[in-house]
């Protein structure tokens, strides 16, 4: 095994594990709330708390690793990571722990958004020649996504503790407890790769040439991401919960099915990427993903509504490796730390306004009204992408011409 190949296991195993724990704490964390009594619009203003922090912190490390060592930062994300799982559960007023939440790492969205998204595009870039970069996101999003699948299935795991005499809250403290951990176990892989930087020599400025282009595509994720935030995924656990009253472990089962079902799209996505391009892989996925979610808005019936879920878990996320993907193709090298944190930040930005705008609409009785919201405004955010980026490709569908 080369020291290439070496390196991109080690991620992906980081990955693999940083997917786990997101997997449980998006199921756990609301199911903890409304535990400790929190109603609807509560949970929502945690869950804005804590992508807004996400946003912040990825801003800082976008234009800071250009300049220092790329395995430091990573290590110190993932001391952050297990600070978290220790903290979270010493607080119950709501004060703290939107505090809390604003601080650390747990994300209430699937596990395309943090500060250590950037720092792994980064480096994955680094080993990636053109025509395998593609190959190498969807692999890197399908053990995520993998991870996260069985991690969803973990969040059953305090229905199992209660049984062994843990208190309901306690069974939760509990699985923060075990993310912690596995955030320790992130920073014992990170501390394995070699020191490296963007760039040996960092540019004047994080961004130069591409910066135009950068901030075009961030505005249009950001229009993504702010539909998204309506429907992150404590969100359509508490939809699922107040709309069909279903239980944790039937949630934590059905979880794991949309993640294992987006996992396996990731290649797909990738083989489909190089017959019909980046943008239109993006584009032509996403709209019958986005009328799924509507419709499933309307639907009375439990197995139809989770139906339709499930289909547009196969193809909502297909854009996922993609847009990794693209974004470091069309900016050069140097750019690639900064291109991944401008355009993931203003993502992580408006996604936070809108997890609390779902928690009143819900609140109000309008349980339905945020998934309509989403993928009306997600349908827009496709046809916006598609009028403007269909003519710039990158460097592998130019030389295919």
């Amino acid at each position: 095994m080369t020291r290439s190949q070496r390196d991109i296991v080690l991620l992906l195993t980081a990955r693999a594990l940083r997917g786990f724990g997101d997997g449980f704490a998006i199921i756990i964390l609301p199911a903890y709330l409304a535990a400790l009594g929190y109603d609807a619009a509560q949970i929502g203003l945690v869950a804005t708390s804590a992508l807004l922090g996400t946003a912040l912190l990825t801003l800082g490390i976008g234009f800071v690793a250009p300049r220092h060592d790329l395995r430091a930062l990573l290590m110190a994300s993932a001391g952050l990571m297990a600070a978290t799982g220790l903290v979270f559960p010493q607080f119950e007023h709501v004060g703290l722990v939107v505090a809390v939440a604003f601080i650390g790492t747990i994300n209430p969205a699937t596990g395309d958004l943090g500060l250590i998204i950037p720092l792994e595009h980064t480096m994955l870039s680094q080993e990636a020649a053109d025509a395998e970069r593609t190959r190498i996101f969807a692999r890197y999003s399908l053990i995520g996504a993998l991870a996260m699948a069985a991690g969803s299935l973990a969040a059953a795991a305090p229905d199992l503790l209660e049984g062994y005499g843990l208190s309901r809250i306690g069974a939760f403290k509990a699985m923060f407890y075990a993310y912690a951990v596995l955030g320790l176990a992130n920073a014992a892989l990170y501390a394995r790769l070699p020191r490296t930087k963007a760039e040996n020599r960092p540019p004047a400025a994080p961004l130069g040439p591409s910066r135009g282009r950068v901030y075009k595509l961030a505005a249009l994720f950001s229009l993504d991401a702010f539909a998204g935030g309506f429907i992150v995924q404590s969100l359509l656990a508490i939809w699922l919960f107040e709309r069909f009253d279903m239980s944790l472990a039937a949630a934590s089962l059905f979880f794991f099915w949309t993640s294992t079902l987006s996992a396996f799209s990731y290649p797909v996505a990738a083989w489909l990427s190089k017959r019909i391009g980046l943008i239109n892989t993006m584009v032509f996925t996403h709209i019958p993903s986005n009328i799924c979610l509507i419709v499933a808005a309307f639907s009375s019936n439990l197995y139809v509504a989770l139906a339709l879920l499930l289909i547009r878990a196969g193809l909502s996320q297909m854009d996922v490796p993609a847009r990794s993907s693209y974004v470091m193709a069309v900016v050069t090298p140097a750019e690639r730390p900064a291109a991944a944190s401008v355009t993931a930040v203003p993502r992580s930005l408006a996604s936070s306004v809108g997890p609390a705008m779902a928690g009143v609409m819900m609140n109000a009785g309008l349980l339905g009204l945020p998934l309509v919201v989403c993928g009306t405004l997600k349908t827009v955010y496709d046809l916006a992408l598609l009028f403007t980026f269909r003519h710039i490709k990158p460097p592998e569908e130019r030389e295919g011409r």
